[in-house]
């Protein structure tokens, strides 16, 4: 177990390091900069001043140091300055987080409250109504787009209620709080959770099959033992790896729902980045990202040897 968690470590690292230079790279193959977007909104081309400001911001620079002097910046937790604000980019970025983080934390709330359990009653009740109306419901999770959702969820408040969902101003009440983070979290974690249903109603019937099942049953166990401590134990470790996966999606996915109820979070202001080519806040932006994913992966790897003890025997996966 000690060698799989220093591979798995390095293997972090390793990762981190090779999308650093994937994002630095892909920043600089962007067509244009930031200097001619300042210029072109100034109407007007100054070569002298366009070489300046180039020095200014470090892009006559070898890509090489560029990316060096970056990797220094963000190692020492200097994470540069904003050119079209003018402003140190952790200024901008670091209010901005808590948000992101929020509603994430809350669409993976509400993706396995509405995944989990209908799929595991889905699967008991197999070829029930009950079973063909939850699946109905994941299929219309899996079918309708989340800004589509949102879209229509936001009608529905404003022709039905005085209440809007859409981010205008900080919350300063709970409810006030609830409505507008609960109801973009809830649109994100929609989908998830259809999938979440599928695959736990799936796997629970595939363990459901299996032979210690049916000697469970045959000894008299009560039918929620059977269900609950013994076939869903087993079924939940292909959910678990899912859990992971959405994990890490929903801070990317969060790019739509923050731009349709307006919300001032990481992903939002990162389409406003790159419209700007604002390379410190883009660069740092995505690496956040790039990090939380990497991490969410890493722990579902810890999780999923806690759940299977032959893993930690083998040391893979």
């Amino acid at each position: 177990m000690k060698a799989y968690l220093i591979n798995r470590t390095l293997l972090v690292f390793l990762t981190l390091f090779g999308m650093s230079i994937v994002i630095f790279i892909l920043l600089r193959l962007a067509p244009g900069n930031i200097v001619d977007i300042l210029f072109d909104s100034a109407g007007y081309v100054d070569p002298a001043e366009k070489k300046v400001l180039e020095a200014e911001l470090g892009l006559d620079k070898p890509v090489y140091v560029q990316y060096g002097a970056w990797m220094a910046e963000l190692l020492s937790g200097n994470l540069g300055k904003s050119y079209r604000l003018e402003i140190p980019a952790g200024e901008v970025i670091r209010p901005r987080i808590p948000v992101s983080l929020e509603l994430a934390l809350l669409a993976f709330f509400f993706s396995i409250i509405l995944g989990i359990p209908p799929g595991v009653i889905s699967a008991v009740r197999q070829d029930t109504a009950m079973d063909y109306t939850l699946r109905v419901i994941s299929l219309s999770g899996l079918s309708m787009p989340a800004f589509w959702l949102g879209l229509l969820i936001i009608l529905a408040f404003v022709y039905n209620t005085d209440l809007s969902p859409i981010y205008i101003n900080a919350p300063t009440t709970f409810g006030g709080h609830v409505l507008l983070f609960g109801v973009p979290a809830f649109v994100v974690g929609f989908r998830s959770s259809a999938l979440l249903m599928r695959l736990t109603r799936s796997s629970m019937l595939e363990v459901m099959r299996q032979d210690y099942i049916r000697t469970a049953k045959s000894k008299g166990l009560a039918e929620q033992v059977v269900n609950y401590r013994h076939a869903l134990k087993n079924a939940i470790l292909p959910v678990v790896t899912l859990l992971g996966i959405e994990a890490a999606f929903l801070m990317g996915g969060l790019v739509v729902t923050e731009s349709v109820f307006n919300i001032p979070g990481v992903a939002r202001f990162l389409v406003q980045a790159i419209l700007w080519r604002d390379y410190p806040i883009v660069q740092n932006l995505v690496m956040f990202i790039a990090i939380i994913v990497v991490v969410v992966n890493f722990l579902t790897d810890l999780t999923y040897t806690w759940l299977d003890p032959r893993l930690q025997l083998t040391g893979k996966l």
